[in-house]
């Protein structure tokens, strides 16, 4: 029995690569630094992994920005504006990445969306007309070596295995903007994955692992047309390397019978979040004797220790079937923390439930420890697991499921209907057409991550911390009015994370110090852990919103993180259903609401930007495992406003136009949507869905640091309006600004309120 594992997270124990990057983009260090930093981390992490004896130990999965941009460079896909640059070509990369606004050009970053069901974002790969598809980056062969050195230099432990980004994936992933499609580069594209194959066989690449987590979505006929045919090409142009075709977040019952049929030397099935996995192993006819099977079984997306009873009852019917498997995470670990040694004031009675990336290594090889025993119940590893299972674990509060169980039906209804509470609403606020506002927060600058750091650590008081906030509020809340925007935010100096923070202020939630996990580029997050029952002891967020509201006559919006996103974006217990914890999240929420609107704020803002995060890859399990409870979650925590309180949502970074009615039902009064990177694709889906709320698409992308021109927005907001009615369109950034500079805050939002008055010139 042998060990594997898809991806290791690529940031560091400590993020070292994010603040090396940010530094680079700062200028603060040179390229050649940079480089050296990524070379550490690399090492590090196949050494660990070598360590820990994992057999196959994956390469080429580090990148600086993400890997399906990486894949994007491999195959020459870099868009002209981006080559007209003439920079460097880290640069042109980190361009395609983040943008660009410099003395070579102006350039808009490419889209960014949700990695299938992950909080991962990916950049899309844009593919013009005119592209030649061919083989124009090194990275692959460089990391192989590098890696496979590593491995030659501690005695051969472990095999070195490179990981692509599959081909079907990648062109299932793309945009086309042309005339072109898929079929039109479908050769090219293959024919560069056969040289890259070729190439690594020549280096002595023993496995070569390509990633097709597209495969467990739903497939058309042409979509099993397309795979079929990119893999009988690759596979019988291969020498001597064998081929692991590498799937998870799903199961692939719609092409299975393909994949046992085409020769892979290795399949790579998820039997974690696979509900058919099993089934398609288990049933019919045995696993093809000269196909090792790599199972998927222990989970690379949450933290929760493996239960050995569970895995082992797994693994042995897979053996009736399989003669070969290799024991391996579900997914790559780049979607769990590095390692619980940097937890520090964890308390041991919770860290023994624990296991990041480091500590799944090591369940890896107790599993594989366990199978390889004469009896695999009574093996040291397996009782001490199962006695940890067994063990009752505390956080438990029959009030929070009583109040859960009294949940009626009329609950998830607001009164009156949305049409009867706008004509309200626009009374009461009197707000100009095209109103103003912004998502939330304002930039967490340097001065207010010190003043929170010192009160947590004690070395200010806490009347010295709320009075360091009152002045960030009152200087953000002047910069908006004097900016002209119509609709207020107090900032969120207060909040760490739009998550975290409410985690910190609800029962039943646990922290951890370091337990950081890349959520795009640079950006790292830091997810609370559901432990037990939650529930809201006091209110979290009233005072701050009091406070920004006593400092104008105008609208401030109250600030809120919805109970979907809340948990989507939390590690979740796996000891009830996901329904279940969010129904509790909800009831806590919906106090918050309640309590600032009776605090006299108008306008309450309960972002949902994770909506769409876990919604299933199958469409048929959309509304049964998903939406049923989701979008009555939502609901229930604001039913119970009054028909003047006007009640915001946003949305980010995710494709929405297949669930527009779903999100329409949420019954919010407006709705912000991520939508400038994807060209306001959205606009035509809210349109013909007659979408009844008002809407706020993003005018420009927050996630970059180029200040939009006035003109630039206000074409925006012109296309906008050949779509939405004048009286629904809210003017609004994508998301918010906590990651941006000041400077370029400031300059985008004087210029998103110049291009809304100049429309707004236009209409009258």
């Amino acid at each position: 029995m042998k060990t594997s594992v898809v991806g290791f997270p690529r940031i560091g124990a400590l993020r070292e690569l994010k603040f090396a990057s940010e530094k680079y983009f700062r200028k603060e260090i040179s390229l050649q630094e940079l480089e050296a930093c990524g070379a550490d981390l690399r090492a590090r992490h196949i050494n660990e992994q070598s360590a820990a004896g994992i057999d196959f130990i994956p390469c080429n999965d580090f990148s600086f920005y993400d890997g399906v941009l990486d894949t994007a460079v491999l195959l020459n896909a870099v868009p002209a504006r981006y080559r007209d640059l003439n920079l460097p070509p880290l640069d042109i990369y980190f361009a395609m990445a983040r943008g660009y606004q410099g003395e070579a050009g102006d350039v808009k970053a490419l889209a960014m969306k949700k990695w299938f069901n992950t909080n991962y974002h990916y950049i899309v790969p844009e593919i013009e007309d005119d592209t030649e598809i061919k083989l124009a980056a090194t990275k692959p062969f460089e990391e192989f070596a590098e890696a496979k050195s590593l491995l030659e230099k501690n005695g051969g432990k472990g095999c070195a295995k490179p990981v692509l980004t599959g081909p079907f994936t990648f062109l299932k992933l793309a945009r086309f903007t042309g005339g072109k499609n898929i079929s039109d580069f479908a050769d090219d594209v293959t024919s560069v994955f056969i040289q890259v194959v070729s190439r690594l066989e020549k280096d002595g690449a023993l496995w070569i692992q390509f990633d097709e987590p597209a495969l467990v979505m739903d497939l058309t006929a042409g979509d099993k047309e397309l795979f079929c045919s990119i893999y009988r090409k690759i596979l019988g142009a291969k020498g001597g390397s064998k081929i692991l075709l590498q799937t998870y977040f799903g199961d692939v019952r719609d092409c299975y019978g393909e994949i046992r049929s085409l020769g892979f030397d290795g399949i790579g099935l998820d039997f974690v979040e696979g509900k058919k996995s099993l089934e398609l192993v288990s049933g019919g006819e045995n696993f093809p004797p000269e196909t090792v099977l790599f199972a998927g079984l222990v989970n690379g997306k949450n933290i929760w220790r493996n239960d050995y009873s569970k895995t082992i009852d797994i693994i042995e019917k897979l053996c009736k079937k399989a003669e070969n498997i290799v024991i391996g995470t579900s997914c790559s670990l780049l979607h769990v923390p590095y390692t619980l040694e940097n937890e520090k004031k964890m308390e041991d009675g919770y860290r023994k439930y624990f296991a990041f990336a480091s500590e799944k290594l090591k369940e890896l090889s107790e599993l594989r420890s366990i199978c390889q025993s004469d009896n695999p119940r009574l093996q040291e590893f397996y009782t001490a697991n199962k006695s940890l299972f067994d063990s009752p674990r505390p956080g438990l509060d029959e009030a929070v499921r009583n109040r859960c169980a009294s949940i009626k039906k009329e609950d998830f209804t607001r009164l009156p209907e949305f049409a009867v509470r706008e004509k309200i609403q626009k009374q009461r606020l009197n707000l100009p057409l095209l109103p103003t506002t912004t998502i939330g927060s304002f930039p967490q600058t340097p001065d207010v991550k010190a003043n929170r750091a010192a009160f947590r650590k004690g070395e200010i008081s806490e009347n010295q911390y709320v009075s360091f906030n009152r002045k960030k509020i009152a200087d953000c809340i002047a910069f908006q009015e004097k900016t002209g925007l119509d609709v207020l935010v107090h900032g969120e100096y207060e909040r760490n994370d739009m998550v975290e923070y409410f985690g910190e202020c609800l029962d039943g939630y646990i922290f951890t110090e370091r337990a950081w996990v890349q959520s795009y580029g640079t950006r790292c997050v830091k997810p609370p852990v559901v432990w037990g029952d939650v529930s809201r002891a006091k209110p979290m967020t009233v005072v701050w919103s009091q406070y920004a509201k006593s400092l104008t006559a105008k609208p401030v919006k109250g600030m809120l993180t919805g109970p979907v996103t809340i948990l989507n974006w939390s590690f979740p217990r796996e000891d009830i259903a996901l329904k279940d914890c969010v129904m509790q999240i909800a009831l806590a929420i919906r106090d918050e609401v309640l309590d600032l609107e009776a605090a006299g704020i108008s306008v309450i803002q309960i972002d949902e930007a994770a909506l769409r995060e876990k919604l299933p890859l199958r469409k048929s399990d959309w509304q049964e495992d998903y939406l049923s409870w989701a979008i009555p979650a939502f609901r229930l925590v604001h039913s119970g406003v009054k028909p003047e309180t006007q009640i915001h949502t946003h949305m980010c970074y995710s494709e929405f136009t297949d669930i527009i009615p779903a999100i329409d039902d949420m019954d919010a009064d407006v709705i912000t949507f991520e939508a400038s990177r994807s060209d306001l694709q959205i606009l035509d889906a809210l349109k013909a869905n007659n979408f009844k709320t008002e809407v706020g698409p993003g005018v420009y992308d927050i996630h970059s640091p180029r200040v939009p021109s006035v003109e630039e927005i206000a074409a925006a907001l012109r296309k906008m309006l050949e779509k939405i009615p004048e009286g629904k369109l809210w003017v609004n950034p994508d998301c918010g600004l906590k990651t941006r500079g000041t400077p370029e805050t400031e300059a985008s939002l004087k210029n998103l309120v110049a291009a809304a008055r100049l429309v707004r010139g236009e209409l009258k």
